[in-house]
């Protein structure tokens, strides 16, 4: 079926059963119109009425909470929605040249062409995308066979297109999925999914995963490819700033409908529905004023719950009964742009919803509560009272042997993974301490060692003076139920930490019968409705009784939260505590856990690989961030001076590598790196580990391991050659790609 695209028409509100578009599209590779998919026969929404022209070699960001329809949109786009999903309305691709293609008439073979060799997708887990028991080679080959393709010419782009994304290719085509990093493995997929040249990339969740600086490079290398190869891209998440920076336009779904859509600088800096202006302030950023971040209050509807009128009104402060009742079109805010949304009051939404950055934000200075000052954290406190620390790691080393195949018993001795390599902390009572890194760094490692889950090979880790793996083996004074007792974890995934077959109170009661085990049934009841009330789970009574696939979440979190509290504890371990909830929920969470830190004076490590995050919570609690790399802490300090005042280059990466939302600082520079990969922690780096990506190393750093040092002028210590003005560093000769003038770097 062949189309001609109207320019002067007017395109249609969700109520308009024309099929024309109304604004100029220069060249439009996809148009979808009223486009709905339902469930139940035809009773359940989960996409509905949306209307949009996707232009050529564009980014088109969808941004929206979990659970809002943003995948459900991405498997429209290809007709790939799952049974028995009923995919409804028009979804036409234009190619470059020939007919246009009327998606939803295509029978299964051309479709199954059409899915590979015209639009391809991302899929958000790397490792669930290919098979485990193939090599990365086999994957390239049996695509381009089952398309009928030229395996030698196809097989000479594939290597093209993994040098182009800074990847060995003999050595990733000759691995298997699980030989490569997350950042490698999604690298591949990436170019797995353009080996057949693809007009149009769908991206769903495609960075999740990965760390900031890994995500923050894979966007660098989309823009590059999407130059390269003029392709269309269509990148979904849930996390705005981050898609903000890559992104031409940008798209807001809630509740199954487009909410707002328009160029990126109007949707950050001008939006005009106030769900999207409330997810920009909710969302955890270095420049905005701490107490100016605030959480949406509420939670997204449900496909069987979808409230009449606006979706967003139980949720919006501006929600009057007009949109209780009367669902807003999605129109143009003005005639000459193509920045519409679906709100009666969108007008009011810009005023009356003031963003907390940009032109709109208030002086920080004016805002913020006084910020700590050097030597007021409250270890700084403890040390100079001279009181113990709660936990002390005294040159903690934690090393993995890696396990072999039966093969690999007979060829030598196993490789050894330098986790934690020689670290010194201590934490006090009511303690904060946030660790950052990347993925692999060893946060993890050092934090379960920290509370006696993981036994060090090397040092020693005492709680309140007593070496706990000695209490584990029965030689000291304190019984080490006792020391389990006081140091608790908060998982990454609360869904896959909470039983699935139990329901909640049975959950909280384990806890509660180590703690108090005489008291009754009644007694245990009343303890965990209190504490489930306390965390924000009200009415308490609803949720006891439910089992974890029936929570959010949100509220998976905060039950984990609340087991871990009711044990008592003296410390406890957040592991990415927040990272699997939504942008939007995150600083509730945080302001949640600093609220209980102070009522059950308890301390927090705090692990967490995004520098925003680790800013507010550290920065809220008088904290201290800890920055990893590859083993080692390379520098620790205050939020505040880490931030402004960074002293390790690798510290400056991450602050580099934090999504902003300030337009002026979108327009990616250069990274403040020379290498993407982190190096094998089998084989790590001599002298400072960092200087193989370093952009101010030198020979020097090649065969010292620089130590903590005092940092001059500021808090904190940092692990850097440039923090010692007689070094022989400030003599040696800059190692290939660095920078010649480091004190330039500084200035950056």
């Amino acid at each position: 079926m062949s189309t001609d695209t109207n320019t002067d028409s007017t395109r249609p509100t969700a109520t308009d059963e024309t099929t024309e578009p109304d604004t100029v599209v220069d060249d439009p590779v996809l148009e979808i119109r009223d486009a709905n998919v339902t469930y139940s026969d035809g009773d359940t929404y989960v996409l509905e009425d949306v209307t949009v022209d996707i232009d050529r070699h564009e980014v088109l960001g969808i941004v929206g909470e979990s659970g809002s329809g943003k995948s459900m949109f991405a498997s429209a786009l290809m007709d790939a929605v799952p049974d028995p999903g009923l995919l409804t309305g028009g979804i036409r691709y234009h190619p470059p040249d020939g007919e246009t293609v009327d998606v939803l008439e295509l029978s299964d073979e051309e479709l199954r062409k059409f899915r590979w060799e015209q639009i391809s997708m991302v899929f958000q887990g790397a490792m669930s995308s290919f098979n485990p028991t193939m090599e990365i080679g086999t994957h390239f080959t049996e695509t381009l066979k089952s398309h009928d393709k030229h395996v030698s010419e196809g097989m000479e782009f594939a290597r093209e297109l993994l040098e182009n994304l800074y990847l060995e290719p003999e050595r990733v085509l000759n691995s298997y999925p699980h030989e490569l990093s997350g950042g490698m493995q999604q690298r591949a997929l990436i170019a797995l999914s353009m080996v057949l040249d693809p007009e149009v990339l769908v991206m769903d969740e495609p960075t999740a995963a990965l760390d900031l600086l890994m995500q923050r490079s894979i966007l660098g290398l989309l823009e590059e490819l999407r130059d390269e190869y003029d392709l269309t891209i269509i990148f979904i998440t849930h996390d705005l700033p981050l898609v903000a920076s890559l992104a031409d336009r940008m798209a807001i779904i809630y509740a199954f409908q487009f909410a707002e859509i328009g160029e990126r600088d109007a949707i950050i800096g001008d939006s005009a529905h106030p769900y999207t202006r409330a997810l920009l302030n909710a969302t955890p950023n270095l420049d905005a004023p701490l107490e100016e971040m605030q959480p949406i209050e509420g939670e997204g509807p449900a496909p069987v719950n979808v409230p009449s009128g606006c979706r967003y009104h139980p949720r919006c402060p501006l929600a009057t009964e007009e949109c209780r009742t009367v669902d807003p079109p999605f129109a143009p805010i003005d005639e000459a742009s193509d920045h519409r949304t679906a709100c009666h009051h969108w007008e009011e939404a810009r005023e009356e919803i003031p963003l907390n950055f940009g032109e709109d934000a208030p002086d920080a200075a004016s805002v913020d509560s006084p910020r700590p000052a050097a030597g007021s954290t409250v270890e700084d406190r403890a040390v100079a009272a001279g009181d113990q620390a709660l936990l002390s790691l005294d040159d903690i080393e934690v090393h993995f042997e890696e396990q072999q195949g039966l093969l690999d018993r007979f060829r030598g001795d196993p490789d050894v993974v330098q986790a934690v390599d020689g670290i010194d902390l201590d934490i006090h009572e009511q303690d904060l301490v946030c660790l950052l890194g990347e993925s692999g760094c060893g946060k993890t490692t050092l934090g379960k060692t920290m509370i006696g889950l993981q036994r060090p090979t090397g040092g020693t880790i005492e709680y309140r003076g007593h070496d706990i793996w000695e209490a584990k083996d029965g030689n000291a004074d304190i019984p080490y139920d006792e020391v389990r007792q006081a140091l608790q974890i908060i998982h990454q995934d609360p869904g896959s930490s909470l039983n699935p077959n139990r329901r909640i109170v049975d959950i909280l009661s384990e806890p509660l019968h180590h703690t108090h085990p005489n008291i009754g049934r009644a007694e245990r009841r009343s303890r965990m409705h209190s504490l489930l009330e306390r965390v924000g789970m009200t009415p308490a009574g609803d949720f006891l009784d439910r089992y974890p696939h029936q929570l959010s979440g949100g509220e998976k979190q905060r039950v984990a939260l609340a087991r871990a509290l009711l044990m008592n504890p003296d410390a406890i371990l957040a592991d990415e505590a927040i990272s699997a909830v939504d942008v939007s929920l995150r600083i509730e969470i945080m302001d949640l856990m600093l609220e209980l830190q102070s009522e059950f004076h308890t301390s927090f490590l705090f692990i967490s690989h995004d520098l925003s995050n680790a800013r507010y919570f550290a920065e809220h609690g008088d904290g201290r961030i800890a920055v990893m790399y590859l083993g080692e802490i390379v520098e620790i300090g205050s939020a505040e001076r880490l931030i402004h005042d960074p002293r390790h280059p690798y510290t400056e990466v991450l602050r580099w590598a934090t999504p902003n939302l300030d337009l002026d600082a979108m327009e990616a520079d250069d990274p403040p790196i020379r290498d993407i990969d982190v190096p094998d922690p089998v084989d790590p780096p001599s002298g400072c580990r960092f200087h193989t990506r370093c952009p101010v190393a030198r020979e020097a750093c090649t065969r010292d391991d620089p130590e903590l040092l005092d940092v001059d002028g500021g808090d904190g210590k940092a692990a850097c050659f440039r923090e010692d003005p007689d070094h022989e560093y400030w003599e040696s000769e800059p190692l290939e790609g660095a920078v010649e003038h480091p004190e330039e770097f500084a200035e950056r």
